[in-house]
């Protein structure tokens, strides 16, 4: 296979992955390098140089000039350079560098087998790093995916090529998931593990319910109101406090909306957790006292 062939199957392999051509050069110096590491023995004094444009490769080995070689991956003689370019030998005397070009096809094809396999695992690496800083900088925000699989401990969502993982005591205690299921949650976290990043979501976490009250009612978005505190036993009750800037807006009356329009999107979105709205005050017994009327 001719490197303008082997190139453009790597570049249409990294298009279906939507890998940057910066990240794809990259990955085609490192499969060569391991290559002729994996053929060679050594490889630290190799170079690989990729022009994706003109689908096109080449790897250069810097060798030493000596009498007699006694490593032959990192030494040459005279001789040998002799039999591969004569008018170069006469020019070049012994302690100089000579730089060998490797021919890719010494590879052969149990190597192309490797390449292929070792390319493999670079994209997915690379995949992982992207989905890693997309949800990264997503962590707060609500996301709509599908169940994939229920354990006894998660519940694993699928959004397009990400999976995320809601533990058990981040899902709301009455609800039963089955694959197939659309959900709603909130990115809680996002590590990087060994197996690839982690995603965690929550329903049960307090901020899944200001998130919803902030899509629900708009002077909550545009910061009129603001919600002070949450309280909340996930699937059963809630008490949040809200207070308004304006002495104009019912912070109350705008979060429950006209006839409970506004509130009841958000009950149903919990599963009919009960939901009590009320106004934020310094006083603390005044608060309590909201907090504990019907």
């Amino acid at each position: 296979m001719v490197n303008r062939e082997l190139i453009e199957v790597f570049s249409e392999i990294a298009r279906e992955k939507n890998v940057e051509r910066s990240e794809l050069g990259t990955i085609i110096e490192e499969l060569f390098l391991h290559l002729v590491e994996r053929e060679r023995g050594d490889a630290s004094n190799c170079s690989v140089i990729v022009n994706l444009d003109k689908g096109e490769f080449e790897i250069y080995v810097e060798k030493t000039i000596v009498d007699d070689v006694e490593d032959p991956v990192m030494e040459i003689t005279l001789d040998e350079i002799s039999n591969i370019d004569p008018e170069l030998a006469e020019d070049l005397e012994i302690g100089e560098s000579y730089i060998e070009i490797i021919d890719p096809s010494i590879f052969g094809r149990r190597m192309i087998h490797l390449a292929k396999q070792f390319f493999a695992q670079k994209l997915q690496d690379v995949e992982k790093k992207y989905i890693y800083e997309d949800y990264a900088n997503r962590v707060g925000e609500i996301i709509i995916g599908t169940v994939h699989q229920v354990q006894r401990d998660n519940t694993f969502v699928n959004i397009e090529h990400a999976e995320l993982r809601m533990p058990r005591n981040e899902q709301i205690k009455s609800e039963r998931y089955r694959r197939g299921d659309a959900i709603r949650a909130v990115i809680k976290s996002v590590e990087i593990t060994s197996k690839g990043p982690d995603i965690m979501i929550s329903r049960s976490d307090n901020h899944f319910l200001f998130k919803l009250f902030e899509m629900e009612v708009p002077e909550i978005f545009d910061g009129l109101i603001t919600i002070k505190k949450i309280v909340r036993s996930p699937g059963e009750r809630a008490k949040v406090a809200v207070e308004s800037y304006d002495d104009r807006v019912d912070p109350v009356g705008a979060c429950v909306g006209m006839k409970g329009s506004r509130i009841h999107s958000i009950v149903r979105e919990l599963r009919n957790e009960n939901i009590d709205v009320i106004n934020w005050t310094e006083n603390e017994e005044l608060l309590m006292s909201r907090a504990l009327s019907p």
